[in-house]
């Protein structure tokens, strides 16, 4: 009996041995990261757009932060759900982050019919880079000059849709910017989706669209130019680049705020002693003054948010795209 004793009792010692040996090596793992190994930096665009262009202003700096390579990895498709999913799967191990948006993170989860991720529960959110408004911009020959026109114009042509905003394309952020106003204020308009920003731009321009919702980076020099009138913007303040332009809650629809935001986020399970790693270096290289210039050159206002503050954001944002969406009886597939 004292025999048996004696060997359980080594047995119960090797077991603790051996669970301390491999927590220790799980601790020192983490403390580790990175080992050197590339990270992969996915962006679920396609190259020239603001995440990638995003993803290439950070990726350098946090690569030399972090003593290791940085690899971007371009996966368009589907309004970022491409690449989204294939950054779920990944081994959360900390080599593999993902520049996340309004789009791939909030809209297409009640856009999609099916998609193969689950915009919270497949991720760990790492750092919020910044939120941009839209601007609400008419020709210049246009008779629209404030919010409250545009208003009671497309109220005048309820009845054969309102007035027609262009779009980049369908369950763009600039899309659902036209959906909330009309979800917030029961007034109709017609929505004409094209095939990115630049054809866009040239029909509102030419007066074959009544208006449009766009980043500052592309309506801005046209603003400038004297070829589009700039009516509001999206945010809850006005843009440093347009301080004489309301915004749509100070023009009269109070609570409207939206803004088309990028962020950065893990695959779920990634330790969070990587991830805490990976947001003190990206906040720093947000507070640089050239990426704040730069940020701010893309009309984007630079964020301070934890992880924990994103995580919230985020589910609020899945919410409010839920109602909007499915009061517009919107489908993309």
């Amino acid at each position: 009996m004292q025999r048996r004793t004696l060997i359980q009792s080594s047995l119960a010692a090797s077991a603790l041995l051996l669970g301390s040996g491999l927590a220790s090596t799980s601790v020192l793992a983490q403390s580790s990261w990175p080992t050197g190994k590339s990270i992969t930096y996915m962006v679920p665009f396609p190259p020239g757009g603001n995440t990638d262009t995003l993803a290439r202003v950070i990726a350098q700096p946090l690569g030399k932060a972090l003593g290791t390579p940085m690899i971007i990895e371009n996966k368009g498709g589907a309004g970022g759900s491409v690449g989204s999913a294939l950054a779920a799967r990944a081994t959360p191990d900390g080599y593999t982050i993902l520049g996340g948006t309004i789009s791939s993170h909030a809209i297409n989860v009640s856009l999609y019919s099916k998609l193969d991720y689950d915009p919270v529960k497949s991720f760990t959110p790492v750092a919020m880079l910044g939120s941009g408004p839209l601007v609400l911009v008419v020709p210049a020959s246009s008779p629209y000059k404030t919010l409250a026109d545009v208003m009671a114009g497309s109220k005048a042509k309820a009845s054969s849709g309102g007035l027609t905003s262009a779009s980049p394309g369908s369950g763009t952020s600039n899309h659902m910017a036209l959906e909330l106003l009309a979800y917030q204020t029961g007034v109709k308009f017609t929505h004409v989706p094209y095939k990115g920003s630049g054809p866009a731009v040239q029909d509102v321009m030419g007066g074959q669209v009544d208006m449009m919702f766009d980043t500052a980076l592309v309506v801005g020099p046209h603003i400038q130019a004297g070829k589009l009138r700039p009516i509001a913007v999206t945010s809850s303040k006005r843009l440093e680049s347009l301080p004489d332009v309301p915004t749509i809650a100070e023009a009269g629809e109070k609570g409207f705020d939206m803004g088309s935001w990028q962020a950065v986020f893990a695959p779920a399970g990634t330790p969070k002693a990587v991830v805490d790693r990976l947001h003190a270096e990206i906040m720093k290289i947000v507070a640089t003054p050239e990426v704040q210039t730069r940020l701010k050159a893309f009309g984007m206002q630079p964020s301070t948010m934890t992880p924990a503050e994103l995580a919230e954001f985020q589910k609020a944002e899945v919410a409010k795209w839920a109602q909007v969406i499915q009061a517009a009886g919107i489908k993309a597939d």
